[in-house]
């Protein structure tokens, strides 16, 4: 009896310690996938960011919700957020008053935006809100490739051309947004944006 007793305990011992190690291989794949995601992620973002510069200005891309559709529930995808958004909570815009011809412009562009079609509705109308009237001569170098960027403008008159590394990708007429993927990565401008003729459009006022 003693003897069965004694090998039970053995094999319990066994059992626990076969569990365990399974338990540390199951931490140490799910740490590796959470690496491999992440990566995933910002391989993905760099790929919206250059997708952005190289398509016609007109052409539609797959959204990326339904990319992450695909993705394990467990794992959240990166927030496309200001570094300092919490900051920015506390901050209240500037109301700038404009026609109802101009907002409805100004809306339309950030619907029609991939990128930012998805803000709340009152996040998009605080946008809206808070833009104020700027005005370009021909041939101005409205952003530059590289430089930080702390504006997105919407355009109503004039037609701008993008570059990247010197080499021309498109030309953008009004109703137009540019200048956001600086804002929503918190990176450096990722192409140059020069017009042909006078441009008039709108961008917000910086929030120190």
């Amino acid at each position: 009896m003693m003897g069965t007793l004694r090998d039970l305990q053995y094999a319990l011992q066994e059992k626990i310690e076969e569990l365990r190690q399974r338990d540390a291989l199951i931490d140490e794949l799910e740490l590796e996938l959470d690496q491999k995601d992440e990566l995933i992620q910002k391989l993905q973002n760099e790929l919206d960011k250059y997708r952005s510069v190289i398509r016609p200005a007109t052409q539609q891309v797959q959204s990326r919700s339904e990319l992450q559709e695909h993705q394990r529930t467990k794992r959240q995808a990166i927030s496309a957020e200001p570094a300092n958004v919490q900051q920015l909570s506390h901050v209240t815009l500037p109301n700038v008053p404009k026609s109802a011809k101009s907002k409805e412009l100004i809306k339309s562009a950030i619907l029609d935006n991939d990128f930012m079609k998805n803000l709340e509705m009152s996040q998009i109308q605080e946008i809206v809100d808070c833009m104020h009237p700027v005005d370009y001569d021909r041939n101005s170098c409205i952003i530059k490739e590289g430089d930080v960027g702390s504006l997105v403008y919407v355009m109503e008159e004039g037609k701008v051309e993008v570059s990247k590394e010197g080499l021309k990708l498109c030309t953008m007429g009004p109703g137009k947004v540019f200048g956001e993927l600086a804002i929503l990565y918190n990176c450096t401008r990722t192409a140059t944006v020069r017009n042909f003729c006078p441009v008039l459009g709108y961008s917000p006022y910086l929030v120190n």
